[in-house]
C-alpha cells in the first residue's frame, strides 16, 4: 500500500540556453539540421582545438540563476566529467563540479495538497550537451548524431523537496514558466530543450532519513513526469513490501508500456573523475556585470499575477490564465492601456484571443488597440456581443478598423426608435395571440418578443432599446 510510504523526489533539469551558437564554438544550435552537419573540431574534441566560452550563454545562465533567487558566484570553474558513450566524441563533457556558477536558490510553486511549497535549488551550473544515440534509424544498429554535442545547457539541481509525482510536475511547469519569462530558453521538451532526471526514494511517514534513491531518466514530456515517477515509486514499494531492498540504480522510463527498467548501477561523482578543465581558465564575472544581468529580469510570473489581482481587480484564476505566458500578459496590459475596461479585456483575451491563438500557432493576430476599440463598441451598445465576435474574426483574418469592419458586415446595432418601431410593429402584427396574452398580464412574454425583433432585424436591433419600444407598442 503506497499510503504507508512517503515519496521523496529531487529533480535535475537540463535546460538548453537560447543561443544561436554552441557553448564553446561557433557551430549552429539549430534544431532539425541533417545529422552530423553542425559540428567542428572544437565540439568534436579533435586534437589542437581549443574551447572559447559563449558570452551570451553565460549571461543567460546568470539571468536564470538570478530568477531562481540563487547566489551567483563571481568565480566558478569548468571541469571535465569523464565517461565513455558513443555520443560523447571527446570522451568527456565540459561541465562544472565543485565550483558551480550559482548556489542556494529557491522556487515557490503551488501543490494540490500542501499549498505553496518552496523548493530549494542546490545549484545552477553551466555545461555542454552530448550528442544523441538513435536506436530506430537502422535495423540492429545504433546511429549517432553529434549535432547536439556542445550545445549550451544549464543544469538546475533541487533539494529532495517533492513529496509526490504531482508536486514534481507542478514544480517543472512553474520552472518552465519562469525560464520562458526570462527568455533563457524555449523549454520545448519535444526538441530536447528541457530534459528531466529524477531521484526517487521512499520512506515511512514521519521518518527524516532518506531512503536509497534511484535515478529515473528518459522523461521527455511533461505528461510523462507523473507517470514515470509513479511507476518508479510503485516499483520501490513493491520491492520493499516483498521483502527485498532497493539498490541504487539508474532506471529508464518506457512511455509505451508505462514501466521503468534497469539501465545500469548508479554512478557516484568519483566515477566521473572530475578535474578542472585545463583548456579553460576560471570563469570570472565582475559584480557590476552580474548586477546588470539581474537588471534585465522582467517582472516574474508570481509577482505579475498578484499585481493583476490588485491592480485590475481580477480573480486569482483569471490572473493565472493571463500571466501563464509573458506575451499574453503583455498583450492584455496593452489592451487595457488602450482604454479597455480590465474585466472586459480579460474576458475577451481569455475567450476569443486565446481561442484564435490556439487555432493559429499561438499568434495574437488582432492588435491590442483594435481589440480595445472593439470592446468599446460592444460596451457602448454599437455592437452586440455576438456581433463583436464576428467582427473579431474578421479583424483576425484581414485586419482593419473595428467600426469599418462592423459596418461592412452589417452588424451595427440599431438603436433608432423609429427604425425599431417598424420591426416591433411587424412582430406584433405577426403574433396577435401572444400580444393579447402580454396585455393580459403575461409579462414573461417580453423575452419572446425581443427575440422575434432580433430575428426580424437579423440581429441589428439593439436588445437594450427594443424592450422599451415593445412596451410602448404593447401597452396601447
Amino acid at each position: 500500500m503506497t499510503a504507508a510510504w512517503e515519496t521523496v523526489i529531487g529533480l535535475e533539469t537540463h535546460v538548453q540556453l537560447a543561443t544561436a551558437s554552441k557553448m564553446f564554438c561557433g557551430c549552429s544550435t539549430r534544431f532539425g539540421a541533417p545529422p552530423n552537419t553542425n559540428v567542428c573540431p572544437v565540439c568534436l574534441g579533435l586534437p589542437g582545438a581549443l574551447p572559447v566560452p559563449n558570452e551570451l550563454a553565460v549571461a543567460l545562465a546568470v539571468r536564470a540563476a538570478a530568477a531562481l533567487n540563487c547566489a551567483v558566484h563571481g568565480r566558478s570553474v569548468f571541469a571535465r566529467k569523464n565517461y565513455f558513450y558513443p555520443d560523447l566524441p571527446k570522451g568527456y563533457q565540459i561541465s562544472q563540479y565543485d565550483r558551480p556558477l550559482a548556489t542556494g536558490g529557491n522556487l515557490t510553486f503551488l501543490a494540490s495538497e500542501r499549498g505553496l511549497v518552496r523548493a530549494g535549488i542546490v545549484r545552477v551550473h553551466l555545461e555542454e550537451d552530448a550528442g544523441r544515440s538513435l536506436h530506430d534509424r537502422f535495423p540492429k544498429a545504433t546511429a549517432v548524431d553529434l549535432n547536439r554535442a556542445g550545445v549550451p545547457l544549464i543544469e538546475i539541481v533541487t533539494e529532495p523537496d517533492f513529496r509526490s509525482p504531482q508536486e514534481a510536475r507542478a514544480y517543472l511547469l512553474t520552472l518552465k514558466q519562469v525560464l520562458q519569462y526570462v527568455g533563457v530558453s524555449d523549454c520545448d521538451m519535444e526538441k530536447g530543450s528541457l530534459r528531466v532526471d529524477a531521484n526517487v526514494s521512499i520512506r515511512r511517514p514521519g521518518s527524516t532519513a532518506l531512503g536509497v534513491k534511484c535515478e529515473v531518466k528518459n522523461i521527455n514530456a511533461f505528461s510523462y513526469v507523473e507517470k514515470a515517477l509513479t511507476a518508479e515509486r510503485d516499483r520501490q514499494v513493491a520491492v520493499v513490501e516483498g521483502g527485498g531492498a532497493v539498490t541504487q540504480a539508474t532506471m529508464l522510463y518506457d512511455s509505451k508500456t508505462n514501466t521503468v527498467r534497469h539501465q545500469r548501477s548508479k554512478e557516484e561523482s568519483k566515477d566521473y573523475r572530475y578535474f578542472p578543465e585545463p583548456d579553460l581558465p576560471p570563469l570570472v564575472l565582475a559584480d557590476e556585470w552580474i548586477a546588470d544581468q539581474r537588471g534585465t529580469l522582467p517582472e516574474l510570473p508570481a509577482a505579475k499575477r498578484e499585481r493583476f489581482v490588485s491592480q485590475y481587480g481580477l480573480s486569482q484564476q483569471d490572473a493565472g490564465v493571463l500571466t501563464a505566458e509573458r506575451a499574453v500578459a503583455d498583450y492584455y496590459e496593452s489592451v487595457v492601456h488602450a482604454g479597455a475596461e480590465p474585466k472586459a479585456a480579460a474576458n475577451w483575451v481569455m475567450g476569443e484571443v486565446l481561442g484564435d491563438a490556439k487555432e493559429h500557432q499561438e499568434a495574437l493576430r488582432v492588435p491590442a488597440a483594435s481589440l480595445a476599440g472593439l470592446i468599446a463598441l460592444v460596451k457602448g451598445g454599437t455592437l452586440s456581443h455576438q456581433g463583436g465576435k464576428r467582427v473579431f474574426g474578421e479583424l483576425a483574418a484581414r485586419g482593419g478598423d473595428p467600426r469599418t469592419v462592423a459596418e461592412a458586415l452589417g452588424v451595427i446595432q440599431v438603436g433608432d426608435t423609429g427604425v425599431l418601431a417598424q420591426w416591433v410593429d411587424q412582430v406584433v402584427a405577426a403574433h396577435p395571440a401572444e400580444a393579447a396574452r402580454f396585455k393580459s398580464g403575461e409579462a414573461k412574454l417580453m423575452s419572446f418578443f425581443v427575440g422575434q425583433v432580433m430575428k426580424a432585424s437579423k440581429g441589428k436591433a439593439d436588445p437594450k432599446a427594443a424592450p422599451k419600444v415593445l412596451e410602448e407598442r404593447l401597452s396601447r
